[in-house]
């Protein structure tokens, strides 16, 4: 996320860009061939008062299955596309614990029939032990998020693992293991439901 930054009062206002591509490879196939692609692409204002945030956020996001993938297996090619408006309140308290909740509109969706409605909840934990000097302390966190489309189930991702300050300077690094149980997040498959655990990095600009 690049944005300009503007303090008012005592509190921080933020318009920023957020854009990114999410992609899936089929690594088993002679030429990991790409499974599907997600295209992101939002406008975010964020706001910030000591403890507390919030984020309202418009974006758009489509999803392409992969030439090689789709011609191998004939799958049934679904256009998803859609344009969303969706806002998040954020709560920090005494740098250990971080409650949020929020929820969106999909609108100019196809399929037309797509269900507009989501909220997403969560929880993020951070140890105070080892102290900041040491550089790094144990994390965890719980996100869940559900869907008008998918009869309002749960979406759940839990995630722990441990956190370096100060790589590059003043970057965070974070090394977490994942676990997943839900409606697929990739768009093309976002009927399906999937269940992994994985491991990733996460290096925070």
């Amino acid at each position: 996320m690049r944005g300009l930054l503007v303090a008012i009062g005592s509190a921080w206002w933020e318009i920023g860009l957020h854009a990114g591509v999410f992609s899936v490879f089929d690594v088993d196939s002679p030429s990991f061939d790409l499974v599907n692609a997600d295209y992101m692409v939002g406008l975010p204002l964020t706001f910030r008062y000591q403890d507390f945030s919030a984020m309202l956020r418009v974006f758009h996001q489509s999803s392409h299955l992969g030439d090689e993938f789709l011609l191998r297996t004939r799958t049934n090619r679904i256009n998803l596309s859609y344009e969303a408006l969706d806002l998040r309140l954020s709560q920090e308290i005494a740098d250990v614990l971080r409650l949020y909740a929020g929820g969106g509109y999909l609108f100019d969706q196809t399929p037309t029939e797509l269900d507009p409605f989501w909220v997403q909840y969560g929880i993020e934990l951070a140890s105070p032990w080892p102290s900041r000097r040491a550089k790094w302390r144990p994390i965890a966190a719980v996100d869940v998020q559900q869907h008008e489309e998918n009869d309002w189930t749960a979406d759940v991702s839990a995630r722990a693992g441990i956190e370096i300050d100060g790589v590059l300077l003043t970057r965070k690094l974070q090394i977490l293991l994942e676990y997943f149980t839900g409606h697929s997040p990739n768009g093309q498959f976002y009927r399906d439901k999937v269940q992994y655990l994985g491991i990733g990095t996460h290096f925070h600009f």
